[in-house]
């Protein structure tokens, strides 16, 4: 929430971002929204979309889940006409299946069709989908193809560098991803058996860039703008993804494609768009998932939004154990409007 002070060290040369193609859809500016599970809802999509950003892509959607209309897939799913053009996350281990979730979003409006052979979580993994997938390089080829195949869309991949540092085939797995049809890769810097612990290492992704003719975009760890630069400079990547860096800044993405462009790093927004953003937002999903629901999902992004401001940990503490929407808009009120009469 705190305006970004300009770093003592003088950060890396900025290198300005070219458009990115994915099939007939150009992206001028490729900083892009990560998927992240119980995060980009169609309520913080839409809000990281208000503020500048290119490209956002859904949460991870269970294929099998999208083809059996689950009530909560269903509502994960829900897109605006203010998130064009906005992607849709699938994950999945059966290629027909995933072939007509992709199809079934297609014909919901999905723009791109991006498919999971990164996520780390175990439940995914044991059930042999998400980076489980690049461990069987012959099925993950047939996935890419059903789910090219059946749609008209450009489809993209998210990986890790390989399941372990004994397995880094990410490379190899990008080539094969692009012979089948898959217009961009994003690769994130850590294997799967580390899951988010250590350091990204960007300079891997050098590798996956000087394997393929297609984009490829930078992920983990960046969190600031001197990481942008650096992920940049050693991945040699044509973007980055950014997914934890936007808790709570939603204008994050938007402040990145601007120092970029300038080499000027911005600070952050007003206090008083920050508090009507946190407003805004709650509003927002409160409407979405119903009062009860959205105000438990709320939660989080609230304390984020507070994080750094002084006495957050008390208001965080006070908002999660407050189960009536107009409290939480009281203790919002109580706490930022004190914040904002001493900035005047």
């Amino acid at each position: 929430m705190l305006d970004f002070e300009e770093p003592s060290a003088q950060p890396p040369a900025v290198r300005p971002l070219k458009p990115i193609q994915i099939g007939p859809i150009t992206i001028e500016a490729p900083v892009i929204l990560a998927p992240m599970s119980g995060v980009t809802d169609m309520p913080f999509r839409r809000l990281v979309k208000k503020h500048g950003a290119s490209l956002v892509v859904s949460e991870m959607i269970a294929s099998q889940a999208m083809v059996r209309e689950c009530r909560k897939t269903m509502q994960m799913i829900q897109r605006s006409e203010a998130e064009n053009p906005m992607a849709v996350q699938l994950a999945g281990c059966e290629p027909e299946v995933m072939g007509e979730a992709a199809k079934l979003n297609e014909d919901r409006g999905a723009h791109i069709i991006d498919i999971n052979f990164g996520c780390p979580v175990k439940k995914v993994v044991n059930g042999h989908a998400g980076s489980s997938l690049m461990r069987d390089e012959v099925h993950a080829a047939k996935i890419l193809e059903a789910t090219v195949k059946a749609v008209k869309v450009p489809v993209t991949l998210k990986m890790r560098m390989g399941w372990n540092h004994e397995n880094l085939n990410a490379p190899r797995l990008a080539k094969i991803a692009e012979e089948c049809g898959i217009k961009m890769v994003t690769v994130h810097g850590r294997t799967r058996c580390q899951f988010y612990e250590g350091q990204a290492d960007w300079s891997f992704i050098r590798n996956v860039k000087n394997a393929v003719t297609i984009p490829v975009i930078a992920n983990g760890d960046i969190n600031d703008f001197p990481d942008v630069i650096k992920a940049l400079e050693m991945s040699g990547a044509d973007g980055v993804m950014i997914g934890r860096g936007a808790y709570g800044r939603p204008w994050f993405i938007q402040q990145v494609m601007d120092y970029l462009r300038t080499g000027v790093i911005p600070k952050a927004p007003s206090l008083q768009h920050q508090v009507e953003t946190v407003i805004e937002h709650l509003e927002s999903m409160l409407e979405h998932y119903g009062s009860h629901a959205g105000l438990r999902i709320a939660r989080k992004h609230i304390g984020w939004y507070s994080k750094g401001l002084p006495k957050s940990s008390e208001f965080r503490d006070a908002v999660n154990n407050v189960d009536d929407a107009s409290k939480v808009r009281e203790l919002i009120n109580g706490f930022f409007f004190p914040l904002l009469e001493k900035a005047a």
